[in-house]
């Protein structure tokens, strides 16, 4: 796969960061019109059969019968798991902190990276990757003030050990799948797994379609699952998949922006504060990077070249 070079990489994540940030108040928007589950399916399901469309062209890279089991285990995990577990979570808890919860997927993915991938954990890294969780656990320590329950957190820790299961996982088997299939039949069968969990739990015809209902719907399926999943997914098979986990750190600074803009939601000190320190986890994660301590030493190594001439 040819590598992105790193002005591609930057608007990559621009545009991950900004519709996945935009994913959390819209969602919030569209839940009293359906029951979770099936929204999960519906959107997930959709998502993918829009890739399938664009799959198709390369049937040829499907390998289902090599594959096949490879690409139910990443259902489970990214779809059926993180989104699942996320939608019945935020039954249970405020919105703030569970988001607080499912974003320990960066440090999990750190650590993941290091166990499984061989990928280097500098100091400046870990202090990165946790200083970026601080940054979140500031923002949404608004949404904390009330009863906490026991099961909203093990759901929330759940979903972010989904997906960073899966990510490591998507990554571990990156050699042996073509990416738009890897990405599409995850989304197919997550979607025919969650929306067979909302047929035995809840009732079809609690669905609103209203037009609010299908617009949000339509983009989330279209933007958020099918090209934010191929974005992220093309990212992490590109670089340091603790680097690129760093990244998502900026998507509940996004989600509270939006969530300002669309639900009415105020600006707060802790906000600020958070973002702060975010920015600090963005800027330490990417200094510690394999591939800027290489530039830095091969760039050392070049001076010291022209001095000793």
């Amino acid at each position: 796969m040819k590598k992105l070079t790193p002005k591609a990489t930057l608007w990559l994540v621009l545009i991950l960061v900004m519709v996945w940030g935009i994913n959390w108040p819209l969602t919030k928007l569209a839940l009293p019109d359906t029951p979770p589950i099936f929204f999960s399916g519906i959107r997930t399901l959709l998502g993918g059969v829009i890739l399938l469309l664009f799959a198709m062209r390369r049937r040829e890279t499907l390998r289902f019968r090599q594959n096949g089991w490879t690409y139910l285990v990443l259902a489970i995990f990214n779809i059926a798991g993180y989104y699942g577990l996320q939608t019945v979570g935020l039954r249970y808890l405020p919105a703030g902190l569970f988001s607080t919860l499912v974003f320990l997927q960066p440090i999990l993915l750190g650590l993941f990276s290091w166990m499984w991938l061989g990928e280097r954990m500098f100091p400046l890294k870990v202090i990165g990757l946790v200083l970026g969780f601080g940054g979140v656990i500031v923002i949404s320590s608004g949404g904390v003030a009330g009863h906490l329950s026991i099961l909203g957190i093990v759901l929330g820790l759940a979903s972010g050990l989904c997906w960073a299961l899966g990510t490591i996982y998507m990554k571990k088997k990156s050699q042996q799948l073509d990416s738009i299939w890897a990405v599409t039949m995850q989304l197919v069968l997550g979607g025919i797994i969650l929306n067979g969990i909302g047929f035995t739990t809840e009732k079809w015809s609690d669905i609103h379609w209203t037009t609010s209902f299908i617009a949000i719907l339509l983009f989330i399926s279209i933007f958020v699952i099918a090209m934010g999943w191929m974005i992220y997914f093309k990212l992490i098979d590109n670089g340091d998949a603790g680097t690129v986990g760093s990244y998502t750190f900026m998507i509940p600074v996004l989600s509270t922006v939006f969530s300002m803009v669309m639900l009415k939601e105020s600006l707060t000190l802790t906000f600020v504060v958070g973002l702060v320190l975010i920015a600090g986890s963005v800027y330490l994660v990417n200094t510690a990077s394999p591939g800027k301590r290489k530039n830095r030493s091969s760039k050392t190594d070049e001076t010291n070249s022209c001095t000793n001439a």
